[in-house]
Order: structure tokens, then C-alpha cells, then sequence
């Protein structure tokens, strides 16, 4: 590592400045073969010449023939001079083969045309069993049509690009001397790339692509970021925010979008248009992706996609009536049953609902059961007709309990319902109810799962990483505080910190406590990854959670089941 190479941080922590390792204390291994054919299958190798480099100089050479255990072709030997009488009693591939491993372990492999000589060797190993290490590759060729012009160089052969840039050693189709003259190749190519702000084995991936210099440009802008986790904001030439991302490494994440690596038609204009990049560095990736929901919903970013929906997800809510009916949301509101993913799907929970329930329908606001004057339809009418107060206050606490949780005795009666018609051999009826009970079942397991965790005042959790241990403070299904507590710090003073200094959260009445669901649902993503730990919560805080589970397996089973019958009444 060079000087200036790493720099201390966040207590005297060694970090690399750079995003990888330079160019220049990056190893090579620069491979080249000779074979008897162009197949990989049917051929096989005849002599493995390999020279190991780093900064410049040369480190290790191999070199060997082998025995391809068949005659060399005519027309090779014309070529390369390797006849049969020479690899005759030459080491076999199953001998070189795990010294040439060993000899190219850890270094990014080189070659001219590396396709052709990465597939013999994988070849190789995986005749004889042996596992490929999946080595970094690195063709000449590609990085010689990227780094020179065509008006420079015609041709890219190894025998052209050596004497356009001067290679020391001539190549004579013969692998030590083409592996020596591709090292210069190599060194003469790298040396310009440098020159275009190339310093790194991860830059010089992302330089091969091909990318317009209006674009390549602004890779400065990724300059200044961390290396950290965080949130990245590029902004546009009158300051507006363009487009929200998040990622674990800030600078690495930014610095693809200004390369080949980015494909989206959407991003290349986006980055025509960028003129800085800001960024929050943050904890962990779980504060980046909370805040990046916090900045997409503040900002409308037109690049995100998310925004174009800011407010997703519908809810089934008693309306503030007298008599109050069922109505669709977008708003979370008491008592309120969601999230539904459209409009449609959540009025057709609330219709099954006030049917079986019986529940006003109608847009008349009377003052009680006595007053209300619907008439009687055979098909389509209010399904309040004829109740009274008492029942129509049972029907609403009936509907309250299968939100909160309390009382499955509405999906009980719609399984009954399947049930009834499934053995009456109303099949489609029983298809759409069945469909039905289905989006009622995981909407109600999705929102029991989310309110449980929504409810709690606080809940401290804490995942492993890297020996040293991200902590994240949950209040009423918001993050109020995140924090990390490297190897070697006590973790629970740290913890004590955190909790000190977290926000404070004001909850609402609603189901979720007023956090949005997306967040809520990153939270509880994140506390239930296994390995996650729960340092700190409310007396049986887990009870919510498992009943929440509990009571959306059983509602998965039940629906599962009278899809079975169904269908084993269909086939008898």
C-alpha cells in the first residue's frame, strides 16, 4: 500500500481512501497458450507461458510445454514451431494446470483475446474435475480498442499493437515470448489510461465500456463522496433534485452512473443533466433506505420511479356517519383495513364485507335502523335492510374485530360461504369468492404484521456485522435513531446513546401509528432477517408479532383448503 494509500477514521480505523486497490499495486498474471486447435473441447493445450507483474515490474514467470496426449496438426507447427516430438513426454495438463493456479492465485488474469485462453484453461479444469477459481480477466484486446483509435491502430493483433507501442519483446507465437510481449502491451495501454483519470482496477472496468465524454466528464462529481453507506441526491442545473439512491458505498455507487456500466435510457439523461451530487452518509443500509424514502417523498424526484406513486396503497375505513358504511381510502384511518394495492381490489373487499356483515351500501344518511328506507332488491340492494340498531352495532364491532385481530368469526362465515358453494357445484362462484377471501386473508396478515411492530413505544434491535454489531431504534414503526458500534467498542453504551438521542415520535390514532407502510415494512424486514437481535422492547413484545403470524397462516390454510376441495369436487 502506497503512502496516502489508507487514512484514518472514526477512532484511528485503517480505511482505503481509494475505491480499490491502485493500478499500480494491483498483480497481474499475463497468461498465454498454445494449442492444438481453436476448440476448447476438442483440442487441448500444447504450452502455458505466464508472467506475474506488479507496478511495473516483473515478479515470477512460468513456462512449460505440455502433453496435449495427441499429434500437434501440420498447420500448427507451421504456426508456432511445436511439434509432436517436443510435447511428447512433457508434463500433462492435470500437472501444470494446479501449479498455474497456485501461480495466478489472487492477480487479475491478462490475455490477448482472453476469451480464447480462459476457455481452454476452464476447460481444462473442468475435465479434470477441478474447481475454477473465477478469476478477475482482463483482455488487451478489449482495452486496446477501447484506449486507441482505429486511425492508430487498424489492427489490434498482438503482432501490431507490439510494435505500434514499442513492446521489448517480439512475439513469436510461442507462449513465454506472446506473454512477455502482452505484458508491454499491457503496461503501454495502462500507462494512457492513467492519463484520463483511470487509477484503480475497479475504475478500469468501468472505463472499458464504451461511454460519451459529456458524461464521462462528470465523474469528478463522485469525487468528494465517502466510501460509506448513505443516501446520494443528484440535483439538476436549477438545484432540483433529479433523482434519490441509496447504496452501501456512496463514491462507488455514483462513479458507475458516469460509465458503460449504466444501461437505463432514463439515467444517461439524467446524468446529462446532473451538475452535483449531495449525499447523507448514514449509519447502516437500513438508515439509508429509510431515508431514502423520506427524501423521494419530500423531493418528487422525476427520475425515481417510486414517486410517481408517493401515496401507494388503499384502505377499507367506516365512514363518520351515524350508521356508518364502508368506504375506500387513501389515508390510514382508525379502524381502517389495508394496505390494499389498488382501488379495485379494495372496494371489493369492502363490498364482500358489507354483504356479509350487512352493511349499508346505500348514500342515504338516516339517524338510526328505523329510519333507514332502502327498498328491497333481489339482487344488488342494500344489505341493511330490515336490521335494527342492535344488530347494525354488532355488525361494525364484528367488522372492528377482524381488523384488530380479536375475532376470525367473518372469515369463518366466508369459508362457510366457499364451502356451501362448492358443494352446491357453484364452481365460478366459488372462484371469485375464493379469490376474494385470498386478497382479504394477506391484507389482513400484512397489516396485523406492520401494526404490531407500529405499536410499540420503542423496540432497540442489533445485527452482527463484520464482528462489531448496527443498532436501529424503533418508535411507533418509525426509525428514531441508528447507530454502529465497531469491533472492539462495548456495544451497550453505544446503545444508551442512541436511545438518549433518538427522536421523538408523536404517534397518531391510526392502524399504523402514523408511519408510512413502506417504512414500517423496511423496519420489520430488517428486525426479522435471521441473526437479528432484539436488545430492548416493551414486556411481550413478540405476542403481537406471532399472533399477527399466527392468525395469517391460519387464514392462508383456510382459503388453501377450500381451494382444494374445490378443485377435488371439480375432478370427481
Amino acid at each position: 500500500m502506497t503512502p496516502g494509500a489508507q487514512r484514518r477514521r472514526d477512532g484511528g480505523q485503517l480505511a482505503f481512501d481509494d475505491l480499490d486497490e491502485s493500478l499500480f499495486h494491483t498483480t497481474f498474471v499475463v497468461v498465454d497458450l498454445e494449442t492444438t486447435g481453436g476448440s476448447p473441447t476438442a483440442d487441448a493445450i500444447t504450452e502455458i507461458g505466464a508472467v506475474k507483474v506488479r507496478g511495473g515490474e516483473v515478479i515470477g514467470e512460468l513456462a512449460t510445454l505440455v502433453d496435449p496426449q495427441r499429434a500437434v496438426p501440420v498447420h500448427i507447427t507451421e504456426l508456432t514451431g511445436i511439434d509432436t516430438a517436443m510435447v511428447v513426454g512433457a508434463p500433462r495438463i492435470e500437472q501444470v494446470l494446479p501449479s498455474f493456479l497456485e501461480f495466478a492465485r489472487g492477480a487479475v488474469l491478462v490475455a490477448h483475446n482472453a476469451r480464447f485462453d480462459i476457455a481452454f484453461l476452464t476447460a481444462a479444469a473442468g475435465a479434470m474435475g477441478l474447481p475454477w477459481p473465477k478469476p478477475r480477466v482482463l483482455c488487451t484486446v478489449r482495452l486496446a480498442r477501447r484506449v486507441l483509435t482505429r486511425d492508430e491502430a487498424p489492427s489490434v493483433r498482438l503482432s501490431a499493437l507490439s510494435r505500434l507501442l514499442r513492446a521489448r519483446t517480439e512475439p513469436n507465437h510461442r507462449a513465454l515470448a506472446d506473454a512477455r510481449a502482452t505484458v508491454d502491451v499491457l503496461h503501454a495501454l495502462l500507462e494512457r489510461v492513467g492519463n484520463q483519470g483511470v487509477h484503480s482496477y475497479a475504475e478500469l472496468v468501468d472505463y472499458l465500456p464504451a461511454v460519451g465524454p459529456r458524461v464521462r466528464s462528470k465523474r469528478f462529481l463522485a469525487a468528494d463522496l465517502p466510501a460509506a453507506p448513505g443516501v446520494y441526491l443528484f440535483r439538476g442545473p436549477g438545484d432540483e433534485v433529479l433523482y434519490v439512491g441509496t447504496s452501501t458505498d456512496l463514491r462507488r455507487r455514483v462513479r458507475t452512473y458516469f460509465t458503460g456500466s449504466e444501461t437505463r435510457g432514463r439515467m444517461r439523461e439524467m446524468v446529462e443533466l446532473a451538475q452535483r451530487v449531495d449525499h447523507v452518509e448514514c449509519a447502516h443500509s437500513l438508515e439509508a433506505a429509510v431515508r431514502e424514502l423520506q427524501l423521494i417523498s419530500a423531493h418528487q424526484p422525476p427520475y425515481n420511479r417510486r414517486s410517481k406513486r408517493p401515496r401507494r396503497g388503499w384502505w377499507v375505513a367506516p365512514t363518520d356517519e351515524r350508521l356508518p358504511r364502508l368506504r375506500t381510502t387513501r389515508t390510514p384511518e382508525v379502524g381502517g383495513l389495508g394496505p390494499f394495492r389498488d382501488r379495485a381490489a379494495a372496494a371489493d373487499i369492502a363490498a364482500l364485507l358489507s354483504e356479509r356483515l350487512g352493511l349499508r351500501t346505500c348514500r342515504t344518511s338516516p339517524r338510526s335502523m328505523a329510519g333507514h328506507r332502502c327498498p328491497t332488491a333481489p339482487v344488488g340492494g342494500c344489505p341493511a335492510v330490515g336490521r335494527d340498531d342492535e344488530q347494525y352495532r354488532a355488525a361494525l364491532d364484528a367488522f372492528a374485530a377482524l381488523v384488530a385481530g380479536t375475532d376470525d368469526a367473518v372469515l369463518a362465515d366466508l369459508v362457510g360461504g366457499l364451502d356451501r358453494l362448492v358443494a352446491g357445484e357453484l364452481f365460478e362462484s366459488a372462484a371469485r369468492l375464493r379469490d376474494r377471501v385470498t386478497v382479504l386473508t394477506r391484507t389482513l396478515g400484512r397489516l396485523h404484521g406492520l401494526a404490531a411492530l407500529a405499536q410499540l413505544s420503542e423496540l432497540v434491535a442489533a445485527r452482527p456485522v463484520g464482528g462489531g454489531w448496527e443498532f436501529a431504534v424503533i418508535r411507533y414503526g418509525r426509525l428514531a435513531s441508528a447507530g454502529v458500534a465497531p469491533v472492539g467498542v462495548a456495544p451497550m453504551p453505544v446503545v444508551e446513546l442512541l436511545t438518549a438521542s433518538a427522536r421523538t415520535i408523536r404517534p397518531d390514532d391510526g392502524p399504523l401509528r402514523g408511519a408510512t407502510v413502506e417504512e414500517v415494512a423496511i423496519l420489520r424486514r430488517w428486525i426479522l432477517t435471521p441473526g437479528t437481535r432484539i436488545v430492548r422492547s416493551e414486556p411481550g413484545y413478540l405476542e403481537p408479532i406471532r399472533s399477527a403470524e399466527r392468525r395469517r397462516a391460519w387464514c392462508d390454510r383456510a382459503a388453501a383448503a377450500a381451494s382444494i376441495e374445490r378443485e377435488r369436487d371439480r375432478a370427481d
